[in-house]
């Protein structure tokens, strides 16, 4: 992967501070802002998949590349769902994928990186997130981190713009930092996502929720309920504000 700073319009990555999006999508974005409302129907679906690739997540990289292709998976026939891979690590890096729709493809993408020593830059992921959907709708950001080393004011912001652009963030805590945890919490709540914990054993678990966001991605509130698993009704309750997030 190179790291030019104009990469071709068919290059996989691209850097989150390069401007995406022209003072008119931004105003669109405005004018348009609105409360979370589920799709109808099991459809076509955008979701952002960030990851926090700095060092201290090393041990379970191996890990969170396999558990990515649960997501496409639980879509099967019905729909169809395209992601976009973002991660930051080392000094100022952060990346985002082109939108890909086959498992192989993530799977390749998340293979080419490896964890570097670094800050965390989850105010970065955020306004990309809105920088995106200004430009086309996204349906669900999922981050996936175990810190945070950010102003959570700053983060809270970020976090309100995209609830009311109705892109729920779905915050997978790696860990027990209390720090991360109270920010977490926080960006789920202000973006009405949702907050869950896991580690290494729960890694089935994580798998099955990762799912459970994807079809919500491509169908809605309607969805998850037509498909009522365990982990289907565990993320219904979080968006429906039925449960302590």
């Amino acid at each position: 992967m190179s790291d030019k700073k104009t990469p071709a319009p068919h290059r996989a990555k691209a850097d989150l501070t390069a401007p995406r999006s022209t003072s008119g999508a931004i105003d669109a974005f405005v004018r348009h802002a609105r409360a979370v409302a589920p799709v109808h129907g099991m459809g076509t679906g955008r979701l952002i998949l960030a990851l926090d690739a700095t060092m201290s997540r090393q041990p379970t990289w191996d890990l969170a590349c396999k558990l990515q292709a649960e997501m496409f998976d639980a879509v099967g026939k019905a729909g169809a769902l395209s992601v976009q891979l973002v991660y930051f690590r080392g000094f100022g890096e952060s990346r985002a994928s082109r939108f890909v729709r086959d498992t192989d493809a993530l799977k390749t993408l998340m293979t080419k990186i490896d964890c570097r020593g670094g800050h965390t830059q989850i105010g970065k992921v955020l306004a990309h997130a809105l920088k995106e959907t200004a430009r086309e709708k996204i349906n669900a950001l999922v981050y996936i981190g175990d810190a945070m080393e950010e102003s959570v004011d700053e983060l809270s912001d970020r976090a309100g713009r995209l609830g009311l652009s109705g892109v729920p963030v779905f915050v997978f805590q790696e860990g027990y930092d209390p720090v991360a945890e109270r920010a977490f919490r926080e960006i789920a709540r202000l973006s009405k996502g949702a907050w869950f914990r896991f580690d290494s054993r729960s890694a089935a678990e994580l798998g099955r929720l990762l799912s459970a966001v994807a079809v919500y991605a491509t169908g809605g509130l309607k969805a998850l309920s037509d498909r009522n698993r365990p982990e289907d009704r565990r993320m219904l309750e979080h968006l429906r504000g039925g449960k302590d997030r």
